[in-house]
């Protein structure tokens, strides 16, 4: 069975959605082939038990790390992706962050600020981006850090959440790491995949598992489709990848030596290199009196001698979530109270690039991530300083700060491996999107980002995909 599209789009998340979207209401006929089905709207998606305490809705999909050892990165394979789960913080790249930063061993971007900011604006519009006010606890928290160290600046949060979602507590309590049943956070399919629905030109396709990219029958250049697990073959005038930063990349892997690309190719040798997640710590902060805000994630702290990093909250009640999950069984009486004290914050801290921090397909064999953030030491030190700070600071406030490291398997923010930039020699990807040396292969997910930021990659991925979608529909408009 073949059916054939101009454009045919692997994965559905931010950078897949954000295509769909962009193409299809320009009258182009696309595909969307996602892997994963959609969630259940029976309120499963906020149950902590069945979330947290369960991993119900994580993927099993086993890896190996950089010692051989067995993992399981927590990947969500659904309509809409990690958005569904994550992506409330829509937050923009600051300028410089485009720009190369040696001395933190961060690549340049291939387009400057002003390319990207117009799509900036479209997707803070399409994901109705808003701002809560600043809650009370967090207010206090702040007020008291900036009183012992000036260093510190608040920032208020651009957030995706409904305007009304403080009035249906369960939402707004559960909206960090749990996915919405009243579509009151703005993700890839209530904002951008629902709105396509009834388009006779854009078709989607879930549990559609792409196994292989196939060569055309001019050269393997040029790229005609994509073949899923059940033998299904699509086919398109071009394919866009989406399908993030630990998958693409094995797609193009696996097409490059199977096509003997890998070896003429200048780019192959990059093909899921510079891997980066951020180098992340969540902390909970104890007090003596229950928390009384409710979104909790409002704001965000910078500090100035921090220059690539930052520390958002835990939104909703997630952090007395996570203490409850953790609580042995034997202390469920007590785990309640000391819960209902817990503040969340998220520290993260840009990781440079490093060329052996990377993603490797394996043909016979579980697919390896091997990645170290001891190879950027720059990243980790800096890192260090900011719990260390953070926690100390917390103490004289009168909290008691309990820090934990998010392992490995914390790809929420992953990203880099198929990196975009302006030379074949150092990147995979071009400013148009398209890999070096392909005729019509294009990559619109967290993959090219060749910078991580101090923020989440979130609405960077939905600004990059609408630009490259708006050059290929321009394109495909002019030869009509």
């Amino acid at each position: 069975m073949s059916e054939t599209y101009d454009y045919l789009i692997v994965g559905s998340g931010a950078g897949g959605a954000a295509a769909a979207y962009r193409l299809g209401l320009a009258g182009a006929r696309v595909l969307l082939l996602e892997k994963g089905e959609p969630l259940p709207r029976d309120g499963s998606t906020l149950d902590p038990t069945q979330v947290l305490r369960r991993g119900a809705f994580l993927s099993r999909e086993p890896w190996l790390n950089r010692d051989g050892v067995v993992v399981y990165p927590e990947e969500h394979f659904n309509l809409g992706g990690k958005t569904k789960w994550y992506g409330a913080a829509l937050l923009r790249y600051a300028r410089h962050e485009l720009e190369a930063d040696p001395q933190h061993r961060c690549l340049p971007w291939p387009i400057a600020y002003e390319v990207l900011e117009p799509y900036y604006q479209e997707a803070e519009r399409l994901l109705a981006v808003r701002q809560f006010p600043v809650e009370a606890d967090f207010a206090r928290i702040a007020a008291g850090l900036g009183r012992r160290d000036a260093g510190w600046r608040p920032q208020t949060l651009n957030i995706g959440l409904a305007e009304h979602i403080p009035e249906t507590p369960e939402e707004a309590r559960h909206f960090d790491g749990f996915a919405s049943v009243r579509n009151l956070k703005s993700d890839a399919e209530h904002c951008l995949i629902e709105p396509l629905r009834g388009h006779a030109n854009v078709k989607l396709r879930t549990g559609a598992v792409v196994t292989a990219l196939l060569p055309a029958g001019e050269g393997p250049r040029r790229v005609a489709g994509v073949e899923c697990a059940d033998g299904i073959r699509y086919t398109a005038d071009a394919v866009l990848l989406a399908a993030g930063a630990l998958h693409s990349p094995r797609l193009v892997q696996r097409y490059l030596e199977d096509t003997g690309l890998a070896a003429s190719l200048p780019c192959a040798r990059l093909v899921g290199r510079y891997y980066k997640c951020h180098v992340l710590t969540a902390l909970l902060a104890f007090g003596h009196r229950p928390v009384r805000d409710l979104l909790c994630k409002t704001a965000l702290l910078l500090h100035q001698s921090l220059p690539h990093s930052s520390v958002q909250t835990l939104g909703g009640n997630l952090a007395e979530e996570i203490v409850r999950a953790q609580a042995p069984s034997f202390m469920a009486a007590l785990a309640g109270p000391v819960a209902r004290r817990a503040y969340g914050f998220f520290l993260q801290t840009e990781d440079g690039s490093h060329e052996d921090n990377r993603v490797v397909e394996i043909r016979d064999g579980p697919p390896r991530i091997d990645h170290d953030f001891g190879r950027l030491p720059e990243a980790r030190t800096e890192h260090r300083r900011l719990v260390r700070t953070l926690s100390l600071q917390l103490l004289r406030l009168g909290y008691l700060p309990v820090a934990k490291p998010i392992p490995l398997t914390g790809t929420a923010h992953a990203c880099g491996t198929l990196v975009a930039g302006t030379d074949p020699e150092d990147s995979v990807v071009g400013s148009a999107g398209r890999m070096h040396g392909m005729d019509n292969l294009y990559v619109v997910d967290g993959s090219v980002l060749p910078r991580s930021s101090r923020v989440n990659p979130a609405l960077t991925i939905y600004a990059w995909s609408l630009r490259v979608a708006d050059l290929l529909a321009g394109s495909t408009a002019a030869a009509a």
